[in-house]
């Protein structure tokens, strides 16, 4: 059989079985499609399939598809990072800074306080660390994938809770955009490569006056060409930061986050992002489903997963608690909101990601994270409906 054939029973099991189980089961409440997709991916993965249909697994998946698939996966997480970093808004966080400063803060800072505890936990014992890696870069980087919130899919759950356009919905994006903006800023110092400062700081320098003039340009052309320079100014930015050392997505995010959101049509730059996730991303987490690992054993890989998850959740609900005593909301508003910025998925799967491919964290930790990250976000819903119920009929009262 052909590497094209091959490709195409890999690309038919991609969107097939995950749109069945969903479907068919009825997972939307507690699990949608997005989280569906990424467990399947870690299904039809060497953990799963490998070890239990290793012929089947062996025959699919060869190393040719693998490089197509990974292609693919690139390129669309690229496109769904420069997404989530043109609709960064900051300057509506700017003009609540103090609360917005306060509640992003703690809702950053306590989860990754405890994550780094965590990650001290799991240095105890070998297997967790990647050979590349400093303490320091594992421990920064474990304790910020458990504070991490998914952006992009904070706004798709916003949506479906009928949150996105009220004010509650707009005050919870203004939080997430600053912990978006501080989580890729200590990526970006984690995986740096301190053996190539120069060539880094070259590159930024280089990008500040590139973003200048691309700024100008943008300007003064129409739309529709905006949105062909837009991916030529994402390719270019991931290039330069993936030859200076950081990495391509770190590159596709500030590619993004330079650009202004208003350049765009609101429409067109939604469809956009619906058509990467329907089209693009189910690749990516096939591709990242074949990059897990269970050699350390099923209990131990658990047991970590269970560890980051307590981690993350705790964390998250009590910064945002202290911060919601400190502020005086009213009773329950900060319950609600530390659950919303639990989301993880997508954000910390590209994060841990990019972690692995450093090999600061080893196949085994990228597992437990990926764990952890969809059962954080398969809790999201559940948790918050009962909540959202009792704050709106507190808000009537």
């Amino acid at each position: 059989m052909s590497t094209a054939e091959r490709f195409l029973i890999a690309i038919t099991l991609v969107f097939s079985l995950p749109w069945l189980v969903w479907r068919l089961a009825r997972t939307e409440r507690w699990a949608p499609l997005v989280v569906v997709q990424i467990i399947a991916g870690i299904l039809l993965g060497p953990g799963v399939l490998g070890r239990w249909l290793p012929e089947v697994h062996a025959f699919v998946f060869t190393p040719e598809v693998g490089l197509a698939l990974n292609g693919i996966a690139w390129w669309g997480v690229m496109l769904f990072v420069m997404i989530a970093g043109v609709e960064l808004d900051l300057r509506q966080a700017w003009t609540q800074r103090h609360e917005s400063s306060l509640v992003a803060g703690l809702a950053l800072g306590m989860p990754m306080l405890l994550g780094c505890m965590a990650a001290l936990l799991l240095l105890r014992w070998p297997g967790w660390m990647g050979l590349a890696a400093q303490p320091w870069q594992f421990i920064t980087g474990v304790g910020m994938a458990c504070a991490v919130t998914a952006l992009p899919i904070l706004v798709l759950f916003l949506e479906k809770l009928a949150l996105l356009r009220q004010p509650l919905g707009q005050r919870i994006l203004r939080y997430a955009s600053l912990d978006d903006l501080a989580i890729w800023g200590v990526l970006a110092l984690v995986v740096m490569d301190w053996t190539r400062v120069g060539r880094q700081f070259g590159f930024l320098l280089a990008f500040a006056a590139a973003t200048w003039l691309f700024r100008r340009l943008m300007a003064r052309v129409a739309q529709p060409d905006r949105w062909f320079l837009a991916l030529i100014w994402l390719a270019l930015c991931s290039f330069g930061a993936d030859w200076a050392g950081l990495h391509f997505m770190v590159g596709a995010f500030l590619a993004g986050a330079v650009l202004d959101a208003d350049w765009f049509e609101q429409v067109r730059m939604d469809a956009l992002r619906h058509h990467v996730l329907l089209v693009l991303m189910p690749v990516f987490f096939l591709s990242t489903g074949l990059r897990t690992s269970w050699t350390m054993g099923g209990l131990d890989m658990l047991l970590a997963a269970a560890l980051l998850l307590a981690a993350s959740v705790v964390g998250k609900l009590a910064g945002v608690h202290l911060a919601g005593h400190w502020l005086r909301w009213p009773p329950g508003e900060a319950r609600l909101i530390g659950w919303l910025l639990q989301t993880k998925a997508l954000i910390m799967i590209i994060f841990a990601n990019i972690l692995l491919d450093r090999a600061i964290i080893t196949n085994a930790s990228f597992t437990a994270l990926l764990l952890m990250a969809v059962c954080s976000t398969m809790l999201t819903i559940p948790m918050v409906e009962p909540l959202l119920a009792q704050w709106r009929k507190y808000q009537k009262t």
